[in-house]
């Protein structure tokens, strides 16, 4: 109704949008196409891929975990707590979402590399190196991660509201009830899309990963390193490796589906 009383879509908008719809969508269409799925199992099940499925699936829900554990505080402490700098640590704290990252991977070494600022007390007072290890993939895995989670919970927590706190509060109950159960209880919609965005950005993590914790098939080789590798030898293998990335990420779209796709 709305489209006959304005008229037909000018050519300027509709032509680049179709160009727009067409550079998203063909690439994905031709890879299901061009993916071998005769052998599709038989390459899931080698030995190379089943090791790189066993440590992205470990490192993501390892990753889900931690962002749970310490990334719903700071969410609260940035959407509930006025202090000076907030702003800043806001800022600071969402900058990995635009870090190249190949320049993440750099900042962890310049941390938590064995002559990092971190790394060094580690290693000369535990005996604990952490680059080129199971562990590396996993804080490689958070830091490019949580940002996502630590966004979604705050624009959760915000929405909210803070006076069911105030209500929580003149009932007697003190910051830690109000938030198990209250903050956190309302807040869970965002809490779960949060966690499933972290979750599928540990998914695709490469650069990072690759730059902080090596490529070693077994120990550090993920989905995506994985890839990469088998891009330049076996690119049947590679296609195979990058549809079942595919259908991961399409599933996570379908979880979140209320959440983007519809309308309000």
């Amino acid at each position: 109704m709305a489209g006959g009383t304005l008229g037909r879509p000018p050519f300027a908008l509709l032509a680049p949008a179709c160009l727009a719809a067409a550079l998203l969508v063909v690439p994905l269409v031709t890879l299901v196409l061009d993916t071998p799925w005769s052998d599709f199992w038989g390459q899931v099940g080698s030995q190379p891929v089943r090791q790189a499925l066993w440590l992205t699936a470990l490192a993501s829900l390892a990753t889900v975990v931690a962002c749970l554990v310490l990334g719903t505080p700071l969410a609260w402490l940035l959407a509930r707590i006025e202090f000076r700098g907030r702003g800043l640590l806001r800022a600071l704290v969402l900058v990995p979402l635009v870090l190249p990252p190949v320049v993440a991977g750099v900042a962890l070494i310049t941390a938590l590399g064995r002559t990092g600022a971190i790394g060094r007390p580690l290693d000369d007072w535990f005996g604990i190196t952490l680059p080129y290890t199971t562990w590396a993939v996993v804080i490689a895995h958070t830091f490019v991660s949580m940002p996502f989670y630590v966004l979604a919970v705050e624009g959760a927590l915000r929405s909210s509201g803070e006076e069911y706190d105030a209500v929580a509060a003149t009932l007697g109950a003190d910051r830690w009830t109000t938030f198990r159960r209250v903050t956190l209880p309302l807040a869970m919609p965002g809490v779960i899309a949060g966690a499933a965005l972290a979750w599928a950005r540990s998914l695709g993590e490469f650069g990072a990963t690759i730059t902080f914790a090596g490529n070693y098939p077994g120990t550090t080789q993920t989905m995506p390193s994985l890839i990469y590798t088998e891009l330049q030898s076996d690119p049947l293998v590679a296609r195979t490796v990058s549809m079942v990335l595919l259908l991961v990420s399409v599933a996570v779209l379908a979880l979140l589906r209320n959440r983007w796709l519809t309308r309000a």
